[in-house]
C-alpha cells in the first residue's frame, strides 16, 4: 500500500467518524412513536406448532389463518380429519385412537382450534407423560409429542419411523432468568 492510499484510508476514516453517530440511549425519542391508527386484519396464527401447516390443506390456508379460533373447528375439523387419515395409518381404520383415547373425529376437533391452552392451576406443559396440553414449557419436544399422537397410535410404539423429529434437544441451553430463551448464535 502506497502512502498516498494510506492517507486516502486515513481521510476517509476521519470522514466517517464525523458523518456516523451512534448513540447508546435506549430512552424513546419523539420521533420514534408508534403508530397504531389504521386497520389491521390477522393473516397468521400457530398456536401448536406445525398443526396448521400439516391438516390445513394449502388452498385452505389464508382462510384458516384469519378465521378466530372459536370458528376454526366448526369450518375445518372435517378437513383436518380428511388430511389426518390420509396421512396417518394409526388412524387408518374406523375405531382407531390415539393414545389420548381419542379417534379420529376427536383428535382433529381437538387440534382444529388452534390455540395453545394454558393451566392456570396445574403443570404447564406440551406433555409429559401425564399432562398433555396444559401450556408449553421452552424445554417441551413439541414436534415430537405431536408426531407421537399423529402416528403413534394407542401407546405410542406403531409407526416408530414417523413418531419422532430426533431432535431432543435446543442446541443451546435456555437462560434460568428472564427473557428465558437462549442467546443467538
Amino acid at each position: 500500500m502506497t502512502i498516498k492510499n494510506i492517507k486516502y484510508l486515513i481521510l476517509a476514516s476521519g470522514l466517517s467518524l464525523l458523518t456516523i453517530q451512534c448513540s447508546n440511549d435506549d430512552s424513546p425519542s419523539n420521533n420514534n412513536t408508534l403508530d397504531f391508527s389504521g386497520t389491521y386484519m390477522q393473516v397468521d396464527q400457530m398456536g401448536r406448532p406445525a398443526v396448521n401447516t400439516v391438516f390445513v390443506s394449502s388452498g385452505s390456508k389464508d382462510a384458516f389463518n384469519k378465521t378466530i379460533p372459536s370458528n376454526q373447528n366448526g369450518q375445518f375439523q372435517n378437513m383436518f380429519q380428511t388430511n389426518l387419515q390420509a396421512l396417518s395409518p394409526a388412524f387408518a381404520n374406523p375405531g382407531d385412537m390415539n393414545a389420548l383415547g381419542q379417534d379420529a373425529a376427536a383428535f382433529t376437533g381437538l387440534l382444529a382450534t388452534d390455540v395453545l391452552n394454558v393451566s392456570t392451576g396445574g403443570t404447564t406443559t406440551f406433555y409429559d407423560g401425564t399432562n398433555v396440553l396444559t401450556g408449553r414449557n421452552l424445554t417441551d419436544d413439541v414436534i415430537t409429542v405431536e408426531l407421537l399422537l399423529i402416528f403413534g397410535g394407542e401407546d405410542f410404539t406403531e409407526n416408530p419411523n414417523l413418531s419422532d423429529d430426533h431432535v431432543d434437544a435446543n442446541d443451546k441451553q435456555f437462560l434460568t432468568s428472564f427473557p428465558y430463551l437462549a442467546s443467538p448464535w
